[in-house]
């Protein structure tokens, strides 16, 4: 007789309703024409509400609503009394995502002890194009919102997290700095390129240091480097304090020789270039603060424990951590990697499927880009991931696919190492980095206050597992005793920050294996 065989159930029960969107659960426990939605169309300055019932029937019209106290607390005593007249006994708020606007109705509707909702803005639209095609205003909007929140396309939000949302923000702001500065770098390279024609040949990157932009500030012609001459150069950046090697400048003599004039307009565009310099420093300045906060704050979150990943570091740990929220939203890596929207679309329909598409449009594209950076820099200065988009690149896969291939294993081992606080394991990788060692010296090239510097070496210790102390402790003996022999704002920063950090960890002293000598702390 044959045996028959029984399949398994699959875990997860196939839903139409997403679950922190469907209200069907509450709606059969009051009945539909007990359940009210009021729905909100906001804008910049005002926003337009109503409220139905469940069948839609519409128990307040659309009402305009101005973004102040007094008319929103007039809005909720209405939403309260219509409730009360028709017999709602339960409802909810739906508001649409508009930017940042939506938050003028949201916290005040919240404050007041509303429960409020958020509709996508695509799920606005594709609810009022079947019943409204062509026609978009307030009032189809609104009912195209009530559609949505039928169906369970209001999603509740998780509560704020303090920590995760001002790393965000400074993370963001941080590189809209950056960007603005890469703008900068292009403007002043081509006005370069006019009053001293070629002057960048002489390096490899003239904004590696101050010697290409002090120079060109002071000169601001091949004729007037060919009169300073070796020593006069030499002279310039000795005033400033700027250090040089002699092979650079021997090599800006030469550039100087056979150099054309620069036109008529050139002291207009040193001018220019001078302005966007001083803009350029500006930003750097900011920047370099910012990023200590940076690392402040990521060390008060578990995503610290990444800095032990070779080929990451403080700035994108940080991006990574206020893009993605605390790790518990996430149910597993698959749910990151879906959110960054790291997966192709499909098509399918009968017999065709297209399964190869695309990456999916619609995504978090925030974090999507702060895992593809990460991506790019593991493929650059990590060895095992160096290897791996080697062997597909030899085997001629499309450089996007080993791109994204990384960034997909770099999400699964990033939930594996943020949700069960553990550092850097893998079996293909012979070493991690010290985490406590990267951050100081992270603290040592920012030139952080020591007391900065010293809360968040503190928050990180709490951050680390017990059972990696003492290798922890090990690695910053060894960088404090190398320390000692070393002059200069770092070594004496180190000197200052290591022994509190040791004994954070449980360790008074550390003995050499080979000497049995205390390291001097």
């Amino acid at each position: 007789m044959a045996t028959k065989t029984l399949r398994r159930p699959s875990r997860r029960p196939h839903e139409i309703h997403k679950p922190n969107g469907s209200v069907h659960p509450r709606i059969q426990q009051v009945g539909p024409e007990r359940f009210g939605i009021v729905s909100v169309d906001c804008a910049k300055a005002r926003s337009k509400w109503m409220l139905a019932d469940f069948y839609g029937n519409v128990l307040v019209r659309p009402t305009q609503l101005n973004h102040v106290k007094s008319a929103l607390r007039a809005a909720v005593e209405r939403i309260r009394e219509a409730a009360a007249k028709h017999q709602i006994l339960d409802l909810i708020v739906v508001v649409e995502r508009t930017g940042r606007y939506h938050n003028a109705v949201r916290h005040p509707f919240v404050a007041m002890g509303l429960e409020v909702r958020v509709v996508h803005p695509y799920a606005t639209k594709q609810f009022r194009q079947p019943a409204d095609p062509g026609n978009k205003t307030d009032d189809t909007d609104l009912s195209a919102i009530h559609r949505a929140a039928v169906n369970g396309f209001g999603l509740v939000q998780s509560p704020p997290d303090s920590i995760h949302d001002q790393l965000k923000i400074l993370a963001r702001h941080r590189r809209d700095l950056v960007r603005k500065g890469t703008t900068l770098r292009c403007q002043i390279r081509e006005k370069l390129n006019v009053f001293m024609p070629g002057f960048e040949t002489c390096f490899a990157d003239p904004f590696n240091g101050d010697v290409a932009t002090t120079l060109a500030r002071r000169l601001g012609s091949p004729r007037a480097v060919r009169e300073a001459g070796v020593v006069g150069l030499e002279r310039i950046l000795r005033d400033v304090g700027v250090g040089f090697q002699n092979r650079t400048l021997a090599r800006i003599a030469a550039w100087a020789e056979d150099a054309p004039d620069p036109p008529d307009e050139a002291s207009t565009e040193q001018r220019t270039a001078i302005e966007l310099d001083d803009d350029r420093r500006g930003k750097l300045r900011q920047i370099a603060p910012l990023e200590s906060d940076l690392a402040e704050l990521l060390a008060q979150t578990p995503y610290i424990l990444l800095l032990s990943v070779p080929g990451i570091n403080v700035v994108s740990a940080a991006e990574f951590a206020g893009e993605m929220g605390p790790i518990g939203r996430y149910a597993t890596s698959r749910s990151i990697i879906r959110r960054a929207g790291l997966v192709p679309s499909r098509y399918q329909s009968d017999q065709v499927d297209r399964k190869d598409g695309p990456l999916i449009r619609q995504a978090n594209h925030d974090l999507r880009q702060a895992i593809l950076m990460i991506a790019d820099n593991l493929m650059s200065c990590n060895d095992y991931f160096r290897g791996l988009s080697k062997e597909w690149r030899e085997a001629g896969k499309d450089p996007r696919h080993s791109h994204v291939k990384v960034a997909g294993r770099f999400c699964r081992i990033a939930y594996q190492m943020v949700a069960g606080g553990q550092v850097f394991r893998h079996p293909f990788c012979r070493r991690r980095d010290y985490i406590l060692n990267k951050l100081i010296k992270f603290h040592c090239e920012h030139v952080t206050p020591v007391v900065q510097a010293q809360a968040t070496l503190a928050n990180a210790v709490g951050r680390l597992p017990q059972a990696e102390h003492v290798a922890e402790a090990t690695s910053l003996a060894g960088e404090l005793e190398s320390a000692g022999r070393k002059r200069g704002r770092g070594p004496r920063l180190i000197g200052e920050l290591l022994p509190v950090v040791l004994l954070r960890l449980g360790v008074n002293l550390v003995e050499s294996t080979s000497s049995g000598e205390e390291v001097p702390r």
